[in-house]
Order: structure tokens, then C-alpha cells, then sequence
């Protein structure tokens, strides 16, 4: 430089220098009108934001220069064919891939979403709150999320005899158990199916069988036996009451088995007689009656105004008395018509079905038959053993009224 100030003269110096200054002027003002032509954008990468001076055209040249490539399923603000506006707010978002298993079945998801919960209103899917599901809504999601649901499903538990239904997503019958309040004792004699230890299927029903087992007391009576004694002062066919039997009473304890409140079995485990019972004693007669004829069905026969009367002895019974069934040898059910006239008869002497009137007995039929009543012998029926004791055995007249 201090050679070009030796050789040019002062004049030239000046004009070299003025060239030089306008030059830089030029050059800068060049400079300033470029940086002015820029456009200012408000550019947003995955929640990064940066200010950008771009000289681009559209969105896709400002993607391109600062080297992103949208894919199929990411988020942009705006479309790449956008002019490129001073001002401009973009925003991106790259996809995250997110696979959701259901009951076991998959399918990749992609998203921009930022919590799990957004993620799933935008993919519509709803779950219940009963559902399993192995994240929390407020999570962030990440690229490779795995999303796991199990759906709740309905089974049935009949509680000895109760059903109800209950929602579940699997487990064991123990762990279902426990999950709707089912109270139930280990080692107690209820009986649930399928076993505790047993996996809880779609669909399924779980039975409770609530068994109790106790003790019960029943006292009984003892019927008592009739014990006949022979007595020749009385005669043959005759009886009389030596004194009146009495009943006693056993105590037995049973143990009871009860499912569900109905009782399925009784087992007797004991039983003690708390009170003897008393036979009855009845005198029967042995003397012999003397008769002109050996035709006992006709003596003391005696017609009277077209039928004929007949004396007899007649002792009592009762459709209660042990071992009688209550039905007569013409059918009559004496049990459920205790209050009925009948009379067990000799057939050969009064036919059966005959109408007859016994003294002190009033108006019956002949409907019955009895291992002891032979000849001129019947047995009148009464309501109670009360009643029978109290009629015991005597001598009446029996008239044949057809």
C-alpha cells in the first residue's frame, strides 16, 4: 500500500479510496437487503421451539433445510406445499409407534399423542374401570409402547342357593372369592366347586354348598304293650281292664346334616329311655257258659218287630291302637273319620255291611272283621284310646235293623 501511495499521485490516491468505500457501501447494502428478504418462522420439533430465518419457499423447503422428512403418520401444522409466510408458526410432531394387546390381541397403533389417555380417545378406544389395564391414562407415551388390557368379564356365584353376578379378569376361584366378599371358612364342610386352587373361566359358575351339621334332641313315646292274664271267673270271651297301661319315653339324639337349610341326612347317635313304659293288664275270661245249643251265633237270639237281637260282648277299639292301619275290612278309612259308628263283627253271625243298633253305642255298621272277634263277640269302634278304656268290655244287646 505504501508503494501505491509513491506511485499515484495525491489526486488518484483520493479517487481509489472513494471506489473502494462505495464498494463496501454497495456490498453492504446488498447484505442488509438479503437479510431483510428473510422470512422470521416460529418453528416447533417434537416440542422443541426455535426461531428460523429462511430464505424458502414453502414448508417442505424448510423441512428440507433443516433435514426432516415427514412420514406417513407423523404431525405437521400445515401442508408442505404452504408458502413460507414471515410469522409463520409450524409445528411437528413424529409419530410413535404403540402396539395395544386386548385379551391377547394385538395391533400396532401410530400416534402423536402425549399421554396414554389422549392416545386413547384419538384411537376410540374405551375401556371400563373393572378392565385390567397396565398402564396409568396420565403416562407419557414412547415410541415402542406396549399397552396390555384385560377385559372383565361376568361369572356366576350361586351361594347356597343365592346367585349373583360378579365381574372379573381372571385368577383363581380363591382370589374371586375374596374379590366379592364371599365369606367362607377354610377347612369347613361347605363344599365350593370348581376348587379354590381352579382357574375363573368366561362364563363360568361358581357353587357354594352350605353345609351344617348339629345336634338334635327328640323325645318319643313308648307305646306300651297289652298283657292278657287268664281269669275263670270271668267268662270265655269276656275281658276286664286290671289296670290301665301307661306309655313311656326315649330321648334320642340324632346328628342332622343340612345343605343350603334343607336336611339331607339323620343319623341317630344315641338314645336313652327317660321314662319305663306300663303294660296294660287285662283279665280274659275262661269259664265256660252253659248253653242248650252249641249254635253260639243263635243264642239269646230273640226276634223283635221283623229283625232280630242279639246278646254279645262287646269290647272298644280305636284306629290308633299299634299295628292297625286305620282301614277297616270294607275299606271305611277310620282315620279320617274317627267320629264313624262302626262295629268289627263275626261275619258269620252279623254279615258284613249290615245296619245294626248296640246298646249304649247307638246306630252302626257292620265294616269290620278281627282275629279275636268270634261268635257273639264285637268290637265297637271309638275315636281315642281314652274313650276305649273307658268302654271296656261288656254284655249289650245288638239289633239287626236290615
Amino acid at each position: 500500500m505504501e508503494l501505491v501511495h509513491k506511485l499515484l499521485p495525491a489526486s488518484k490516491k483520493k479517487l481509489v479510496i472513494s471506489s473502494i468505500g462505495v464498494l463496501a457501501l454497495v456490498l453492504f447494502s446488498v447484505f442488509v437487503l438479503v437479510e431483510a428478504m428473510k422470512a422470521e418462522v416460529v418453528f416447533t420439533d417434537n416440542g422443541e421451539i426455535q426461531t428460523i430465518s429462511t430464505h424458502t419457499n414453502t414448508v417442505g423447503d424448510l423441512l428440507q433445510e433443516v433435514g426432516i422428512a415427514v412420514g406417513a403418520h407423523d404431525f405437521l401444522s400445515h401442508d408442505e406445499a404452504d408458502l413460507i409466510e414471515d410469522g409463520m408458526e409450524i409445528t411437528y410432531k413424529t409419530a410413535k409407534q404403540i402396539t395395544v394387546s386386548i385379551d391377547g390381541e394385538e395391533q400396532a397403533y401410530y400416534t402423536t399423542a402425549d399421554t396414554i389417555e389422549d392416545f386413547l380417545i384419538e384411537q376410540d378406544l374405551a375401556f371400563k374401570e373393572r378392565d385390567e389395564i397396565s398402564h396409568q391414562p396420565t403416562e407419557v407415551t414412547e415410541d415402542g409402547l406396549h399397552i396390555e388390557v384385560v377385559k372383565a368379564y361376568q361369572v356366576t356365584i350361586n351361594d347356597g342357593g343365592n346367585e349373583k353376578e360378579v365381574w372379573t379378569t381372571g385368577g383363581t376361584v380363591n382370589d374371586l372369592l375374596k374379590e366379592a366378599d364371599v365369606d367362607y371358612e377354610k377347612g369347613s364342610d361347605d363344599r365350593i366347586t370348581p376348587a379354590l386352587d381352579e382357574k375363573v373361566t368366561k362364563g363360568k359358575t361358581i357353587d357354594i354348598v352350605r353345609v351344617a351339621i348339629d345336634e338334635e334332641e327328640v323325645t318319643e313315646t313308648i307305646a306300651f304293650d297289652i298283657e292278657e292274664r287268664q281269669d275263670s271267673s270271668l267268662l270265655k270271651g269276656e275281658e276286664k281292664v286290671i289296670s290301665e297301661g301307661e306309655e313311656g319315653a326315649v330321648t334320642k339324639r340324632f346328628k342332622v346334616t343340612k345343605e343350603n337349610g334343607k336336611e339331607v341326612s339323620r343319623e341317630l347317635i344315641s338314645e336313652d329311655v327317660t321314662e319305663e313304659r306300663v303294660n296294660r293288664v287285662v283279665a280274659v275270661g275262661t269259664k265256660e257258659e252253659v248253653q242248650e245249643s252249641n249254635l253260639v251265633t243263635l243264642a239269646n237270639e230273640t226276634t223283635n218287630q221283623g229283625g232280630k237281637t242279639i246278646t254279645v260282648t262287646a269290647s272298644a277299639f280305636t284306629s290308633e291302637c299299634g299295628g292297625c292301619s286305620g282301614v277297616t275290612a270294607t275299606g271305611i278309612n277310620l282315620s279320617a273319620n274317627p267320629n264313624m259308628k262302626v262295629i268289627a263283627v263275626d261275619p258269620n253271625v252279623i254279615p258284613l255291611g249290615t245296619k245294626v243298633w248296640v246298646e249304649g253305642y247307638g246306630e252302626a255298621i257292620a265294616g269290620d272283621t278281627g282275629g279275636n272277634i268270634k261268635g257273639n263277640r264285637i268290637d265297637v269302634h271309638v275315636p281315642s284310646k281314652s274313650a276305649a278304656y273307658s268302654w271296656g268290655v261288656k254284655t249289650v244287646q245288638v239289633k239287626v235293623l236290615d
